[in-house]
């Protein structure tokens, strides 16, 4: 599915050959054709921004957007797991699961850092990668809100993956996670301490039959 693909890669660190040849990406979008005239033009306006933008500008931007903020983290088992030891086990079935698809983890980068995942579900085939990303509904749904919310760009992405997915998302829960989530961190030390706090989804372990991880992405 070279729509998650390009996803992925939107969701992805700047890179300067992306940036060079961006144009490809939104044909790829308009070619296989998964999403509405809505989500896709909105998609089509953020890789047109993308563009247009200064390069150190881009990354700059998806650096105070991800990595400065908590609440927009791309890694999928932080909103689940926070830090408790239960993420470990659960890193090692993703790492697992990949390489049965050649898909191989680099040391900069962890097996539920979500633009990883997405690549990973564009090596299924179309009915287990809906399936797939149906299980982090609830998650992808969080962190999009957070990025509506705090008007970020970035939100559009995650609108078209909640398109993609076709599964219902747990809009109470969702909201409840937003509203309660604290502030934006204004210094570097509350932004160690807000690492600190616990996670959106805590306290909820179970078994997750499509991920294997030892804990569910999303009941």
């Amino acid at each position: 599915m070279k729509t998650l693909k390009v996803l992925a890669v939107l969701l992805s660190y700047p890179d300067i050959n992306v940036y060079k040849n961006i144009d490809e990406l939104a044909e790829a979008l308009k070619q296989e054709s998964l999403l509405s005239k809505k989500t896709l033009k909105e998609l089509l306006s953020f890789i047109e921004d993308y563009k247009n933008k200064d390069f150190l500008e881009l990354q700059e931007r998806f650096v105070s957007t991800f990595d400065r903020s908590r609440a927009h983290c791309l890694n999928l088992f932080e909103h689940i797991h926070g830090e408790s030891r239960d993420r470990g086990p659960a890193m090692v079935d993703l790492a697992q699961m990949y390489a049965r698809k050649n898909l191989f983890v680099g040391k900069k980068e962890l097996p539920d850092y979500l633009p990883v995942f997405l690549e990973y579900l564009s090596l299924c085939d179309d009915k287990e990668a809906i399936e797939s990303l149906g299980d982090t509904i609830d998650i992808i749904a969080l962190i999009g809100g957070q990025l509506k919310k705090n008007e970020s760009p970035y939100h559009v992405i995650f609108s078209a993956l909640e398109a993609l997915s076709n599964a219902k998302v747990n809009k109470f829960k969702v909201a409840e996670a937003i509203q309660n989530s604290p502030k934006e961190p204004e210094t570097l030390e509350e932004l160690d301490e807000l690492w600190q706090e616990q996670e959106a989804f805590g306290g909820e372990s179970s078994e997750c039959g499509t991920c294997e991880t030892s804990a569910t992405l999303t009941h």
